[in-house]
């Protein structure tokens, strides 16, 4: 794990370029040209938000981008990540009526970040804070959930404070999607735009206790996402080169490529979208082999269908129906293998770093009141794990039942 890294700048630079490049202005004109305008359209009922989609894609096609992008980002605040990161395969293009026809989907991701990213580049100010109500909420985790709660707050005109416990704000947005979808500059450029606004934004505070916080604010919404990756649990999930695929991705946002070590033969363990994020990455960080390890056979991998098309076209290998024992390690301490059990008997998986995505634990160092009506959850955390769209959905939901709670409290 510590040999020089065998790529170049230039190439490690070209290995995590956007996976979908953005539309030049003609091909976004002609794309949007080609949708039809559906009545009751099947992709906006398909989308968590409910962006309207023919109403931006018809914007789009008559050049008025500031009013297309209005029209994703009043009911989705992260339309611009989503447009990077959304599983739209089975969302909205895969509820395009063209697919009946056989024919391809409307590009509908690129459409929305051709209009998002026209806003976002020229810091097009498309919403204004609400006129002051005096009431005050917190919000905990400024993640998706977290932020798309707190905007549509200050669009109501409430006050309001989000405490994160990391140095940045975004959440995954931020610290844990793969590098060639959404980068962190435009995660943080798109959460500015959140908190300019007026939203108060305190970074490195850990709230342990809600109860800390409710006799100060009117609301509290919690969106502090899920706790941390699942533990192995088996001899040697220790040693050195064993890492958890969050932390692992982590580092990679964070910090220029090469900083990030990757080992020559690496197995990841798991099945999952984030699974794949990790093993991808590695590979494309410079490892000579990457395999998904996974207990399970084909069929059950929990990934979406487009993210295991992609990792096998990266050349990473698959070991299925094969159930981790034991990290062996070196005579130095190191990672040397992976002991499996398969069907036919124990097998030995050569490698020298181990990434663990086996999915995350609920969130046991935060405590609140179940049954308090001032408290609100949403994202994650409350769904057990999901999409971006999906926190954008149930934070902006939660905004609207906050607002309603604190009109009726005028204590």
């Amino acid at each position: 794990m510590s040999a020089p890294n065998p790529l170049t700048d230039e190439q490690l630079a070209a290995n995590f370029a956007d996976i979908a490049p953005p539309l030049t202005n003609d091909a976004a004109l002609l794309e949007a040209n080609k949708c039809l305008f559906c009545h009751d359209a099947p992709c906006t009922i398909a989308c968590p938000t409910h962006i309207d989609v023919p109403a931006f894609i018809k914007k789009i096609a008559s050049g008025n981008l500031r009013g297309s992008a209005r029209v994703i980002l009043d009911v989705n605040p992260f339309g611009h990540s989503c447009a990077r990161a959304c599983p739209v395969e089975v969302l909205c293009e895969g509820a395009c009526v063209l697919n009946e026809r056989d024919e391809q989907p409307i590009k509908i991701a690129l459409l929305q970040r051709h209009a998002t990213d026209y806003v976002l580049e020229r810091k097009v100010k498309l919403f204004e804070a609400g006129k002051r109500t005096g009431k005050r909420v917190a919000v905990v985790g400024a993640g998706p959930a977290g932020l798309a709660c707190a905007r549509d707050l200050r669009r109501r005109g409430h006050a309001v404070t989000v405490f994160e416990a990391k140095s940045q704000p975004g959440g995954l947005n931020t610290y844990g999607i793969a590098e060639y979808k959404l980068k962190s500059d435009v995660a943080l450029a798109e959460v500015q735009d959140i908190l300019d606004l007026g939203v108060e934004l305190k970074t490195g505070v850990t709230v342990s206790s809600i109860d800390d916080l409710l006799p100060r604010y009117d609301a509290v919404f919690i969106g502090v996402g899920l706790g941390s990756t699942k533990r192995l649990g088996i001899p040697g999930d220790d040693l050195p080169g064993v890492m958890d695929a969050l932390t692992f991705i982590e580092h990679l946002k964070t910090h220029p490529y090469r900083d990030t070590a990757v080992g020559r033969q690496v197995v990841v363990i798991g099945a999952g979208n984030t699974a794949i994020d990790a093993v991808t990455q590695a590979k494309r960080l410079g490892a000579a082999t990457t395999t998904i390890v996974y207990r399970r056979g084909e069929a059950d991998m929990p990934c979406y269908h487009y993210e295991y098309e992609l990792a096998k076209r990266d050349g990473c290998g698959f070991r299925f129906n094969a159930t981790p024992q034991r990290v062996i390690g070196n005579g130095s301490g190191m990672v040397a293998a992976l002991e499996v059990k398969t069907a036919q008997g124990n097998d030995m998986i050569p490698c020298d770093m181990v990434i663990v995505a086996i999915g995350q634990g609920e969130r046991t160092d935060l405590t609140w009141p179940k049954d308090d009506p001032r408290v609100f959850v949403g994202g994650d955390c409350a769904n057990g794990g999901a999409e971006i769209v999906n926190a954008a959905a149930e934070g902006v939901a939660a905004a609207k039942k906050i607002d309603e709670y604190v009109g009726r409290t005028n204590g």
